[in-house]
């Protein structure tokens, strides 16, 4: 397993993205029994990283499917500490970048948190409901174990605030499609190019846009300015309606197949 002391996140997509648009899944930690061969499945299929929602009864942010996933992971007894503890029982070959809510957060304790991520494998959080201006002591507890922490921009965000998140983000700028919750769309809002290139004109820092990913069409429209896209919704779809790992798994192929004919690598 990668140590804390000698990995960057932005360095590592940074590189990925020299060679392909990124494609990173989200997997709702306990969302099947064997959620664990789900996140396998995706890297398998071609994920650069992994995002792993940790369920919250109360999201900010999450669509009725990502809702959904939760309320199932939640009723099967998932919990943070169950979370962290069953992913440190392997070794997955890219990051995994934990997305959840700042209370669970702050109930289980900034310090021990961030040593039990990293200890599972956990190179950065995502935590849409912590604004960077009261995000002082998560982020100093996280970096002292090499977590990064990630901001998003949305097709809202200032020019002056924008400066500040690409400064501050760590590994990526999440760049927000669409206002709104999340969810699988069958187009992605033109605003996800504009904001993508607005994001790019100001830093080197990957830009990957999230929100209404549905399939491999709307990932090659959101990637044309970005570094890369996040498809969550859709992949958490197929299995919330008895889809096997397997099907999942050919919706992440299918989406890197398709970024990977509309944007060929270098060379």
């Amino acid at each position: 397993m990668t140590t804390t002391t000698d990995r960057s996140l932005q360095t590592y997509l940074t590189d990925h993205a020299s060679k392909r648009k990124l494609l990173m899944p989200y997997v709702t930690a306990g969302v099947c029994p064997d959620w664990l061969e789900l996140v396998d499945a995706v890297i398998d299929a071609g994920a650069d990283a992994v995002e792993i929602g940790i369920p919250f009864s109360d999201p900010a942010i999450d669509g009725t499917t990502i809702q959904e996933a939760s309320v199932v992971a939640l009723d099967a007894g998932m919990t943070p500490a169950l979370c962290l503890s069953e992913l440190q029982r392997r070794q997955f070959g890219v990051p995994l970048i934990a997305m959840t809510h700042y209370n669970l957060v702050y109930r289980y304790g900034h310090e021990r948190f961030a040593a039990d991520l990293a200890a599972a494998g956990g190179w950065a959080t995502i935590l849409p409901d912590l604004p960077f201006e009261h995000g002082a002591d998560w982020t100093e507890a996280a970096r002292s174990e090499g977590i990064e922490n990630v901001l998003l921009a949305a097709p809202v965000t200032s020019d002056e605030r924008l400066q500040t998140v690409v400064e501050r983000t760590g590994g990526f700028v999440y760049v927000v499609s669409t206002m709104g919750t999340t969810g699988a769309r069958g187009a992605v809002d033109d605003a996800a190019t504009v904001l993508a290139s607005r994001v790019k004109a100001v830093t080197d820092v990957p830009a990957i846009v999230g929100f209404g990913i549905s399939n491999a069409e709307t990932a090659v429209t959101a990637a044309q300015a970005a570094d890369g896209v996040i498809v969550a919704s859709a992949l958490m779809r197929r299995i919330l309606d008895g889809g096997t790992i397997d099907q999942a798994a050919e919706l992440v192929a299918d989406i890197r197949k398709g970024l990977d004919d509309a944007y060929p690598p270098p060379g």
